[in-house]
């Protein structure tokens, strides 16, 4: 008599029902969703129903010195952000933390005022919760990642 694999416990079917509704997280290497932080900015990651990310980034240095940038992103070998107005950047992200690169396209210019830039920046994983990156708040006071 061959025996009968047991059936996926209410529990497992529980914790996956949970990650796709963004309450608990994958495993933090397997996807960049959540909040990132360094000191004055904050990058969110929110995934969106048809796959793609939601995208907001925000630098604050005072007195007129910030950058404000929201948009999608895509997923895939790099994880590219379309921020808009010719603002296109690939991040790279080792499971832990993001980084911009240190030169960017020149639409990226008109997300930033005075002396404040999103170039060179390498932001930690606060948080891998869907959740609370739908939740930050960039330094226009407007939420980041939410879906408009």
């Amino acid at each position: 008599m061959t025996p009968t694999p047991p059936s996926p416990s209410a529990g497992a079917a529980l914790e996956r029902a949970a990650a796709n509704a963004g309450l608990v997280a994958a495993s933090a290497q397997a996807r960049p969703v959540g909040v990132f932080a360094a000191e004055a900015a904050r990058l969110c990651l929110a995934p969106r129903r048809d796959g793609t990310v939601r995208v907001g980034a925000s630098v604050d240095y005072g007195a007129g010195q910030r950058c404000v940038a929201r948009g999608v992103a895509r997923i895939g070998a790099t994880l590219t952000a379309e921020l808009g107005a010719g603002c296109t950047v690939s991040l790279t992200f080792d499971g832990d933390s993001l980084v911009v690169p240190a030169t960017l396209p020149t639409g990226c210019d008109s997300r930033c005022s005075g002396r404040a830039a999103l170039a060179s920046l390498r932001l930690e994983r606060l948080s891998d919760s869907a959740a609370e990156a739908t939740r930050t708040r960039g330094a226009d006071g407007r939420l980041l990642c939410a879906d408009e």
